[in-house]
């Protein structure tokens, strides 16, 4: 029996790199965490150790910070385009790399009223996310946002689904519905305004979230993909996870009070977990897109 290597890539996982654009009195921050993962002809390297086709991790690492220098970052999408098409295009060995960016926001303070200058609070919000991956060829890059935190608080049931033995959940025509959403969403090119496809993708998002009387949280999952399609063409597939933030009604009856859906016990875990992928029948083949 013949043993062999199969798909393998290594690289810098989670460069924490911070850029300031200083225009005079006025900066604005970038602040990224960056992964880089490299594919290519490493077989030599796993089996007798050569490394005369490695290109470091800790050169992978230098870099991220010498592009955020010499290049700036701009959009995120824009900043892995670089960073991916580099590390192909310039070494013979590297055949495959896959950028992931993490973007942290920052937002301006304000002192007595007006903008500060070059003081920042760290946004609350959630995080945005970027994943280029380059063949030497094609490149696929797929945007998102991680941890956008949203709640309904009315108009959302479930009911008729299936009851076994073990099922104990009631029926409800209003419940809670919250959700702490993570999407990916495919571009079917590079020639994209990076920013606005961001912004505008990220609204669709909320308002289908916000728009929808849900029977289920796969409805709202469904119905949140959909928007975006329809509104954005550039984008060619949506991926979607949403785990359910349970939201319990508490019994007061014990102490002769009524909860008419007005207190809740907000549970951590166990939660339903519920993903999907919306797409356009005719989208292009994701290729390597999708390969995290």
């Amino acid at each position: 029996m013949a043993i062999i290597l199969g798909p393998n890539q290594y690289g810098k996982a989670e460069t924490r790199v911070v850029h300031v654009t200083r225009n005079g009195s006025v900066h604005e921050i970038k602040d990224l965490n960056v992964s880089v993962a490299l594919g290519g002809d490493m077989t030599d390297t796993h089996i007798t150790g050569d490394n005369s086709k490695v290109l470091p991790t800790d050169t992978q690492k230098n870099t991220v910070f010498a592009f955020a220098k010499e290049h700036g970052v701009g959009e995120i999408e824009e900043f892995g385009l670089r960073l991916a098409k580099h590390f192909v295009d310039s070494q013979p060995t590297i055949h495959s790399a896959r950028v992931q960016i993490e973007e942290f926001a920052w937002e301006r303070l304000s002192v007595g009223g007006a903008p500060a200058p070059h003081s920042f609070q760290r946004s609350g919000v959630e995080t945005r996310t970027a994943t280029v991956t380059y063949d030497g060829t094609k490149a696929w890059v797929v945007s998102g946002l991680k941890d956008l935190v949203v709640l309904n608080s009315t108009a959302s049931e479930f009911w008729g689904y299936i009851r076994d033995p073990y099922t104990t959940l009631r029926e409800t025509a209003d419940r809670v519905l919250a959700t702490a959403v993570t999407a990916r969403w495919r571009h079917a090119s590079e020639d994209t305004d990076w920013g606005k496809s961001y912004a505008e993708s990220r609204q669709h998002l909320v308002e289908a979230f916000a728009e929808t009387h849900s029977l289920s949280l796969q409805q709202t999952l469904y119905a949140m993909g959909q928007r975006v399609l329809e509104n954005r063409p550039e984008v060619a597939e949506v991926r979607l996870t949403l785990p359910n933030k349970h939201h319990f009604v508490v019994d007061l009856s014990a102490f002769d009070l009524d909860n008419d859906n007005e207190v809740f016990f907000a549970a951590d875990r166990p939660y339903g977990l519920i993903e999907g992928t919306v797409l356009r029948d005719d989208s292009p083949e994701p290729g390597l897109a999708w390969s995290e």
